[in-house]
């Protein structure tokens, strides 16, 4: 890095640049100001600037936090690096920012490398990015761990939504270089471990700018192809290398590629020690090429191993069946006899069960004789001739019994209607007037209950036990207490 040369702050280049008044001398438009007769413009200041700071410090590298981070829509990125103490405006052109391999976020600690120049417009100074990197982790890294997060939100990783890989697959899809050593390795092995195994291999780069964009396009071609070819299992994948040869397997669209596959997918990326993101999107990860071989296809001599064995154990099985029925046969035959003999049994039992059918016939009647013999006599107990007499007589002495229960009952009914209405007199109001008192009320019929409630000259009515007149009040005398 050039040595940044000190520059002054303006009161000290002012002290720097006057000299001591010498006794006697004259202190008047010179000294400081002596150098100052021109004039700049706003713009021709603001531009000597711009030299001043762009050829004092052609390129640096500065080191903060990101902050107000705005994404333009023509692809410049601004943003504030700053620190405990200071902050300074960047701008990073879309050319730079294009070639980032991470996403710049408010609050990253960034090494921002690029050169001092002035925005003449505002007279802003600001630092020029032309190449940002993560202190500490580095740019892959960074970017690794942003999309593994971004996608891990979404549930491309969840161990619910993969699926079971077949255990012998109609045909096996291979994605990868076909120049690769990784393509002879899968080959090779599912030769070895199930040699009729129909493979079709979708090729695609494997490392590079387009080597994403070809692989998301060859896993949806074998997905395009799988019911048409019987694909059932897809193989992603390619053999060892650096972080940035195996960076293909870590973009966004090989992730979203692989979880949006119809046909379960076992990503085969690098060594055992190497993960991508798409091993956590696949429905199974694989340490190597070859292991995504042996994990895809079953070993043929094995399943026919025991095939066999399920052979030898059914015939087995079907043989001591076959024993068990010929005697359970023999039984049956021995128990079963002569079908002669068979025949007269059966007519003796018809003629045991006719005759044991007669006795029951009889036995029915001669009960259905003596129920028929007691309806009958119950029966002439209740015939009409003989109750209508008894009934009649019956009716006769009723008749002379209820005149006298009628008149006994009227003469109670009489004595208690009698008692009520004399204790109805005790009590009436009519009694009560008879014996000599009236009931007064005013011309509205409201009863008059004290001397309060009319005045001298007010009508009233007054009732009586034999009927009522009119009156007038000629005088209210109030009782004393």
């Amino acid at each position: 890095m050039p040595d940044i040369p000190f520059v002054a702050e303006p009161e000290q280049a002012a002290s720097a640049q006057q000299p001591d008044s010498a006794p006697g001398k004259k202190s008047g438009t010179g000294g400081v100001w002596a150098d100052a007769d021109r004039v700049w413009t706003v713009a021709q200041l603001t531009r000597r600037i711009r030299q001043a700071l762009e050829g004092a410090l052609p390129a640096v590298a500065v080191e903060g936090e990101v902050s107000n981070l705005k994404a333009a829509a023509s692809g410049h990125l601004y943003f504030n690096l700053k620190d405990r103490d200071a902050q300074i405006r960047c701008v990073m052109f879309r050319a730079a920012a294009q070639s980032l391999r991470f996403r710049v976020e408010d609050g990253l600690q960034l090494v921002a490398r690029g050169r001092i120049t002035v925005y003449e417009q505002r007279g802003e100074y600001q630092l020029q990015v032309a190449l940002l990197e993560p202190k500490g982790a580095g740019a892959l890294q960074l970017a690794f761990e942003q999309l593994k997060k971004k996608l891990e939100a979404e549930g491309l990783f969840d161990e619910a939504r993969k699926r079971a890989i077949p255990f012998l697959p109609r045909r096996v899809g291979i994605v990868t270089s076909p120049q690769g050593a990784a393509v002879r390795d899968m080959l090779n092995v599912i030769g070895r471990r199930f040699p009729s195994m129909p493979v079709l291999i979708a090729p695609a780069l494997v490392q590079g700018e387009q080597a994403a964009r070809e692989i998301s396009a060859a896993i949806a071609l074998l997905n395009r192809r799988a019911k048409e070819q019987k694909i059932d299992v897809i193989i992603v994948g390619r053999g060892g290398g650096s972080v940035e040869d195996l960076w293909a397997f870590n973009e966004e669209v090989v992730a979203r590629a692989i979880a949006a596959s119809k046909v379960p997918v076992i990503s085969a990326v690098g060594h055992e020690t190497d993960f991508t993101i798409a091993d956590f999107a696949a429905d199974l990860r694989a340490p190597t090429p070859s292991a995504a071989a042996e994990l895809a296809v079953p070993n043929r001599a094995d399943l026919m191993a025991t095939v066999h064995g399920w052979r030898r154990q059914l015939l087995r099985l079907a043989a001591t069946e076959l024993r068990r029925m010929l005697e359970r046969y023999d039984h049956l035959r021995s128990r079963l006899g002569s079908p002669e003999q068979q025949v007269r049994q059966a007519q003796q039992r018809v003629d045991d069960l006719r005759e044991r059918m007669g006795k029951a016939l009889a036995h029915h009647r001669r009960h259905l004789g003596q129920r028929h013999a007691q309806a009958r006599e119950l029966l002439l107990g209740y015939r009409p001739d003989r109750l209508i007499p008894l009934w009649r007589r019956e009716a006769r002495t009723l008749q002379r019994r209820l005149g006298p229960a009628l008149r006994r009952h009227a003469a109670r009914l009489r004595e208690r209607a009698e008692g009520a209405i004399a204790r109805l007199d005790a009590v009436s109001p009519l009694a009560t007037l008879a014996r000599g008192y009236s009931v007064v009320s005013d011309t509205q019929g409201r009863l008059v209950r004290s001397v309060e409630q009319v005045r001298s000259g007010d009508a009233i009515d007054v009732r009586l036990s034999d009927g009522a007149f009119g009156a007038a009040v000629r005088d209210v005398r109030k009782s004393e207490s």
